[in-house]
């Protein structure tokens, strides 16, 4: 499933081609993607003004007529869905870049028709990704969003945060770190690589990044550093590509190229002071890649 750094890759992609364009019309062509679509869901977006797209950990966010307060078309992915542009008229050549990624038509699903004869449609071959609306300037509020923590690549990520959140918590530290409740966003790939970059365990218990006095410890303020280092380094790399996930030009994400331990089971680990090798283990359903040799 396409984690954050692929959203905000795809939000790049099409914030430059979307915004400032109508909605001229939209084309369901089934009532429902994971969910039902939401009643009057079309007509609530005709004849909109795209003013900002935009992300909340793995939404995207597409914000309408913002003077007149319109409303908000909320996207998530799920675990194939993709965008792709056709009938392409009068783009930029920046623009252009992002037309027609080749998805098979038997899946595609909802077709935006935007001013200037251009239609964004959104292809989703295992229907798990859903759209929804929210109003605006109550976004915090919509069900899909009131519980989740933290952005990760925001000022509001900080070591004081997390040891709030983090004070005498005994679950593993990556259960905890994949918990949407404290840091929105973050799954199980960059947790993972996070963890090796911060040389922290994945086993140990979160609350032991916490001083007895409250603040945040050494190994904590590392962890930050570490999460906000793995999302802007798979930002810039256009994320990770390991199935179904293209970037909104069609091309495949470049950061799988550089994982550490993501896996990578039986390999050696890569930091150049350590002799350990890559092990698995699960937690909580989900595998997880760790060096046993430096992660403590």
């Amino acid at each position: 499933m396409p984690e954050l750094p692929e959203v905000e890759t795809i939000r790049r992609g099409l914030a430059p081609v979307l915004e400032g364009r109508s909605i001229e019309a939209v084309e369901l062509r089934r009532p429902d993607l994971r969910f039902p679509l939401p009643p009057g869901f079309a007509g609530a977006l005709e004849g909109r003004r795209i003013d900002h797209v935009g992300r909340r950990a793995k939404y995207l966010l597409v914000e309408t007529d913002a003077a007149q307060r319109g409303p908000i078309l909320v996207m998530h992915l799920g675990m194939t869905g993709s965008f792709r542009f056709e009938g392409a008229l009068n783009l930029t050549p920046a623009e252009g870049r992002y037309f027609d990624n080749k998805k098979k038509t038997i899946h595609d699903h909802v077709v935006f028709h935007l001013d200037g004869g251009l239609d964004l449609v959104f292809n989703d071959a295992r229907r798990f990704g859903f759209m929804a609306l929210a109003e605006a300037g109550h976004l915090e509020e919509h069900p899909l969003f009131a519980h989740l923590g933290l952005e990760p690549t925001g000022n509001a990520l900080s070591a004081s945060e997390l040891a709030a959140k983090f004070a005498g918590r005994k679950a593993p530290l990556k259960a905890v770190l994949m918990d949407q409740r404290v840091i929105a966003g973050l799954g199980n790939i960059y947790v993972c690589e996070a963890l090796w970059r911060a040389k922290l365990s994945p086993r140990r218990a979160a609350g032991t990044l916490v001083r007895q006095d409250g603040q945040p410890s050494a190994r904590l303020i590392r962890l930050v550093e570490a999460v906000r280092d793995v999302i802007a380094d798979a930002v810039a790399a256009g994320g990770s590509s390991l199935r179904d996930y293209v970037q909104a030009d069609g091309s495949v994400g470049r950061f799988q190229e550089s994982f550490a331990v993501y896996d990578r089971e039986a390999f050696p680990c890569p930091r150049p002071t350590c002799a350990g090798v890559v092990s698995r283990i699960v937690q909580s359903g989900r595998s997880t890649f760790y060096c046993p040799v430096c992660q403590r």
